[in-house]
């Protein structure tokens, strides 16, 4: 499960839904802890950013300013969706499955379509703060397991007149406040319930996301230099219809 959220958390296939078929396909009972397990996991992931970014998140006032104002969307429809969220859609198989296809629909329709704007914005601190705000509005729908989080922030700013590049980091950089408020707000909610042995299995899934991610982080960045998402949509329309094949 860590290697699984390590490698597709900054893809964009959606970590969440990946983790939950995955546990599907392992057999893994849904519970309390393994929801909690889901989310924690993703922080490790995340943390691989902060090991290769340190210097923008706390060191790049204009960056740092922007993520801010991107988060605030996801961090208010986070708070008031939790309990739907953790109950009724990260149990939802269907709808899962569902959001994969008609994600990976629309990313070949969008990648198709798409033309890159001429004076497309090259560098995280010349993002205009309306821009910031949009892109976190995009990012908030991902609430829905399936979605995908960098999927919507990056086709948000693509659509918005960034650069590949520019907004593929500028994803990395949101799910940093956005993963870590999650991961703290679940365990504020779960924390006390885990017991000795949880705890270790977090441990574990927690470091191996970390250590994939870091290689995942790269791999990403030198794809998108050459090549659109295309594929991945394509993907993401293939495991989907799988998935619900065997669920018919």
């Amino acid at each position: 499960m860590g290697i699984v959220e390590g490698f597709t958390e900054f893809l964009p296939v959606s970590s969440t839904a990946h983790l939950i078929l995955s546990a599907k396909v392992l057999r893994i009972a849904q519970s309390d802890f393994v929801k909690s397990f889901e989310i924690v996991i993703q922080l490790g992931a995340i943390l691989a950013v902060v090991w290769l970014y340190w210097k923008k998140l706390f060191a790049d006032k204009e960056a740092i300013k922007r993520i801010a104002v991107a988060f605030a969307p996801t961090a208010v429809l986070g708070f008031l969706l939790y309990k739907i969220f953790k109950s009724f859609l990260m149990e939802n198989v269907l709808l899962i499955t569902g959001a994969l296809v008609a994600g990976g629909v629309f990313l070949v329709v969008f990648e198709l379509l798409h033309k890159e704007r001429p004076g497309a914005v090259e560098e995280i601190g010349k993002i205009s703060y309306k821009q910031s705000f949009v892109i976190g509005v995009c990012q908030s729908v991902a609430i829905v397991p399936g979605v995908s989080r960098s999927a919507a922030t990056i086709l948000g700013g693509i659509a918005l007149g960034l650069k590949r590049k520019t907004i593929v980091e500028f994803s990395f950089l949101l799910a940093v406040p956005t993963m870590i408020a999650a991961t703290a707000y679940d365990l504020l909610k779960s924390g006390v319930s885990f017991q000795a042995g949880e705890v270790g299995v977090l441990a574990v899934g927690f470091i191996v996301s970390f250590l994939v991610a870091v290689l995942a982080v790269k791999l990403l960045l030198g794809y998108v230099q050459k090549n659109n998402f295309i594929w991945f949509g394509v993907y993401r329309v293939v495991i989907g219809l799988l998935f619900i094949l065997l669920m018919i």
